[in-house]
This record gives structure tokens, C-alpha cells and sequence, in this order.
């Protein structure tokens, strides 16, 4: 039978990045606290390689087997074998790889104790060339802000949002979803919660009130827990308040090299 993709292409012009986006498959995630150390979450995985000027297309059902072959947990080494498979079922140079997923967290009620599952959305993307992976692990996390200015000036109140922090890393070493949540969440002026009994919402505003935090705050506050993070080679932070009383969001974004 033809092959059609290996042909000559029309205009012989190298792509940088050809494959498929927004694959669902179930994957198990490596979990900080819980006793079965997993998670069972679903991605959705985009994946590319590139392609050199002489051909007119790659083949696309490659993508979808590699990934239906590959049923490991997701960790680094598991990520750099799925990589290379999809590098050498395609003959390229270079691969891509993305998953999205919600990782899920039972949180507590500061007062009543109550339990929820808050979910946040996380983000493995890499590029493996040659036997160099570069790996980024990004997770959003919302949390409340309180405006200092709108507390200051104003007579019995402020005006609170939500904003969200999205931290993205480079590691030497392993660095825990959890632990990235963590820098985000004590960046804000308070958490955000699933479940929340009457006591405990007052408890969490009254706490959200006595630290408020600009935009400029909250950026700065978790990139200086990450400098702190020796196992952590790069990282970058974005934290965008969806503002409750003007038409706009303000943001914030500080990206470093650590060195420690």
C-alpha cells in the first residue's frame, strides 16, 4: 500500500512540531500522603515530533500506539521512555509531550474540621533530543486575596478575589505537586476551600483580612519560597487576581534561574 506521508512534499519546508493534541487516557500519579502512594486521574496528553523538509507528512496513528503502549505511573523516567518511543516509532529528532490532569487533595475546615476534595489542575510538558529531557512541571492553584489599599481606606471592610497562582519548575530532584501547592497557597491571603461550615468561614476571612496581599505580594511571596527550594533549577510564577471590583485582572509574573 502507498505511503502517502513519506512522499516528497510541495514545499519543502521543515515543521517544527506535527502531531495530535487533547488524547484522554487514564494515568496514575505518584502521591505525597496517601497510603497507596497513587493517584488515579485522567490526562489529556498532546504529542509532536518534527519533521524534516523532504516529507509530506508523519503518521499520526504512531502517536496514539505509543501512548496506548505505555502503562506505567507518571514520573520522570516513565515520561523519558514514552518520549523516546514516540521519537523512534516516528524517526524524528526531537518529541513533545504534554499532560494535563486535576490532581486531588482532601483538605480540612480550620474549625469545624469538615473534609472536601479541592482539585487543581497540573501541567508535564517536555522535549526530549538526543538523550536530554527538558521537563517542566506546572500546577494552578486559587487562592483568596484581601486588598490592603481597599483595607486601608475604607471604613468596616475591602474588597476580596480570587486569584490564581500558576507555578511552573525545573528540578534537579523530585519535587512534589503538593509541595508546589503549598507555596501557592501561603503566598494568598487565605486558601480556598471545598467545604466550609459557618464557623469555619469566619474563621477563614478573619484570616484572609489580618494578611492582605497585593497581586505584587503573592508573586513575590512564592518565588521566594521556591529560591528556598535547593532541588528547584528554574521557575517561573504568574498569579492573576480575577478583581471583584474592577473590569480587568491585575497580574504578576516573576521567572528566575535558582542558584543556591
Amino acid at each position: 500500500m502507498q505511503d502517502v506521508q513519506n512522499g516528497p512534499a510541495k514545499v519543502a519546508m521543515p515543521i517544527d512540531r506535527v502531531g495530535v493534541k487533547e488524547l484522554r487516557t487514564p494515568i496514575l500519579v505518584r502521591n505525597r500522603d496517601h497510603k497507596e502512594n497513587v493517584q488515579h486521574t485522567v490526562a489529556s496528553v498532546d504529542l509532536s515530533v518534527d519533521l524534516p523538509a523532504e516529507f509530506k507528512g508523519t503518521h499520526m496513528s504512531r502517536f496514539v500506539e505509543a501512548l496506548e503502549a505505555w502503562d506505567e505511573e507518571l514520573d520522570y523516567k516513565s515520561f523519558k521512555r514514552l518520549l523516546g518511543n514516540v521519537r523512534e516509532r516516528l524517526q524524528a529528532k526531537r518529541a513533545h509531550l504534554t499532560f494535563r490532569f486535576p490532581y486531588f487533595l482532601e483538605r480540612t475546615a480550620p474549625s469545624t474540621g469538615s473534609k472536601g476534595l479541592m482539585d487543581y489542575q497540573c501541567e508535564l510538558t517536555g522535549v526530549l533530543e538526543g538523550d536530554q529531557l527538558s521537563f517542566v512541571l506546572g500546577v494552578e492553584v486559587p487562592v483568596m486575596t484581601v486588598c490592603p489599599c481597599s483595607l486601608a481606606i475604607c471604613h468596616g471592610g475591602a474588597h476580596s478575589q480570587r486569584a490564581i497562582v500558576t507555578i511552573r519548575t525545573r528540578s534537579t530532584g523530585l519535587v512534589w505537586i503538593e509541595d508546589l501547592i503549598a507555596v501557592a497557597e501561603k503566598a494568598g491571603s487565605s486558601p480556598v476551600h471545598s467545604v466550609l461550615k459557618r464557623e469555619d468561614e469566619r474563621d477563614v476571612v478573619d484570616s484572609a483580612f489580618a494578611n492582605p496581599a497585593f497581586v505584587e505580594d503573592v508573586v513575590r511571596s512564592a518565588a521566594h519560597s521556591l529560591q528556598k527550594m535547593e532541588q528547584v533549577s528554574w521557575f517561573r510564577v504568574d498569579v492573576e487576581s480575577q478583581e471583584s471590583i474592577h473590569n480587568h485582572s491585575a497580574y504578576a509574573s516573576i521567572e528566575m534561574e535558582n542558584t543556591h
